[in-house]
């Protein structure tokens, strides 16, 4: 069936829409974690799940729900998850204790990995022509990319007029509009030989990737030398190990394994993985700069992140023309290059560095980033078969989902050891205070803005000095993973044409290519 221009447009919209409210909630709750530790005294357990909740299950269901929509029609199963997530918003924040607040987070999860593989596969099946398709992609990535980054600011000018539920009932007025105008506009499209659902391989999906992110989120958190950190590691490299081996082997799996050995696809999932990886580290690294180093309230801070969202909404709809003019692995390559060049611009930031100094790096990362997912999202789409949109979509999204949580563990990692080791502690601290201020730049900023002097300035000082000099390793060691993900690139996307056209899925079987190939 052929769209109308209104049609087809309006479908983007929506989609861009749900995308960004999406990007949005994976990272408003951040700015409400305190709020509710004052209002319900969660244990330390029951925090890291209300944290966690949210990602364990979106990152867990995604190839299950990219599979199910390709199998059911995408457009019942975005109405569907719109739906839910609608109504486990206003659960949420309406919480009464801690436990009903996990439930909520986990059924926001669930919902979620119903409509983020559902967005793009819609995107694909309503934009026929490849460079419609392109621009299409390149703005639906910019604004996926700003999502991520707008959430401390929403959540902090809510939270400024607003108890901590609001952060989660803005939800509900959206996903209403979006399943108004959904039904009106959207078209259904879906698998027209529908393939049967292979429950063990579904099952082993779920273990395996809920397995892989608990041992990376918690790992993070607590260490990866913990019983449960291993344990949920090796669980979940088991469970995918034999997903992976049954996927080989029966007749309908659950994902095209071959899209893997596609190295334009498989190029483009690394990029955004790499991508992912740098820019969530960075999330965590200037929340906690703005807010503890240099003392901005919560919407102040959101404000002076608000140049990466705007970059990224820059170069996202304007890689179209990039890839006509570069083509798709040297703009790709530019993408992680600019990013790669602000991370080393961030390396020198200061304790009282001026914000107009940082400005345009924050500016010129978030145009970089938009790049990247506007050609990657646009090239693992065109590249998968047009009935299996769905699932291409899910094995995107996933990687971006691990690599979330890998970047916070290795370059968040980085910058705690950094931290901790530059930190000189005043003499005649009590244990409390010393373990507190040794645990994060949080604490230390908290104590020594209420103790007085010489301690309390003299604590926040050396405090400040130190988490400026593990942002400054943890953005080198960022940069160095953008810069060889840019040359990566130029070697995996070097034979992608600029533009390209629908293709049967014997001609993509025929351009599978090796990855051996690579380099």
């Amino acid at each position: 069936m052929t769209s109308s221009p209104a049609r087809k447009w309006g479908t983007l919209a929506i989609c861009t829409t749900a995308a960004l409210l999406l990007g949005i909630d994976n990272s408003v709750l951040n700015l409400a974690i305190p709020n509710l530790v004052r209002e319900m005294d969660p244990s330390a357990t029951q925090i890291l799940w209300i944290a966690d909740a949210y990602s364990f299950a979106l990152a867990s269901l995604l190839v299950v729900m990219g599979g199910l929509g390709d199998r059911i029609g995408r457009k019942r199963l975005l109405l569907i998850g719109a739906t839910c997530f609608g109504l486990a918003s206003l659960l949420t924040a309406y919480a009464g204790n801690p436990d009903l607040l996990i439930v909520g987070r986990v059924l926001q999860g669930i919902a979620g990995a119903t409509v983020m593989p559902s967005t793009a596969s819609l995107i694909r099946s309503t934009f026929t022509d490849a460079k419609e398709r392109t621009l299409a992609m390149g703005i639906s990535g910019g604004v996926a990319a700003a999502g991520f980054a707008l959430g401390p600011l929403i959540g902090g000018a809510l939270l400024d007029h607003f108890w901590w539920g609001s952060v989660f009932l803005i939800n509900v007025p959206v996903m209403l509009l979006l399943i108004v105008s959904g039904s009106a506009l959207l078209i259904e499209s879906s698998d027209p030989d529908p393939r049967r659902l292979d429950l063990p391989s579904l099952l082993l999906s779920v273990v395996g990737l809920f397995g892989a992110v608990y041992a990376i989120q918690t790992g993070a958190h607590d260490g990866f030398e913990q019983t449960k950190v291993l344990t949920a590691a090796a669980v979940g490299a088991v469970a995918l190990l034999a997903f992976g081996l049954r996927q080989s082997r029966i007749a309908n799996p659950l994902i095209d394994l071959p899209l893997l050995r596609n190295r334009a696809f498989a190029g483009s999932v690394g990029a955004n993985l790499v991508t992912i990886v740098s820019v969530s580290a960075l999330a965590l690294a200037f929340s906690q700069y703005f807010q503890d180093v240099r003392g901005w309230s919560p919407m102040t801070a959101g404000l002076a992140t608000l140049a990466g969202p705007l970059g990224a909404m820059i170069g996202g709809p304007s890689c179209a023309a990039m890839i006509n003019r570069l083509g798709r692995a040297r703009t790709t390559a530019l993408g992680l290059g600019l990013m790669a060049v602000s991370m080393v611009g961030m390396s020198t930031i200061g304790v009282s560095t001026g914000y107009w100094v940082m400005a345009p790096i924050i500016l010129v990362n978030g145009t970089g980033m938009g790049f990247v997912f506007g050609v990657t999202m646009d090239t693992m789409m065109a590249t998968a078969p047009k009935e299996r949109a769905g699932g291409a979509a899910a094995i995107g999204e996933t990687a971006m989902e691990l690599g979330g949580g890998l970047g916070i563990a290795v370059l968040g990692s980085i910058l705690a050891g950094g931290y901790r080791g530059a930190l000189h502690l005043p003499s005649g601290l009590t244990s409390s205070v010393a373990a507190a201020a040794h645990q994060n730049i949080g604490g230390a900023a908290a104590a020594g803005r209420a103790l007085p002097a010489p301690q309390g300035p003299e604590l926040l000082r050396t405090a400040q000095d130190a988490f400026v000099h593990g942002l400054h390793l943890s953005t080198l060691i960022g940069a160095a993973i953008c810069a060889a993900g840019a040359v990566a690139t130029l070697f995996a996307l070097r034979e992608v044409p600029k533009v390209i056209e629908e293709q049967t899925p014997e001609q993509l079987g025929g351009c599978l290519t090796d990855l051996r190939g690579v380099g």
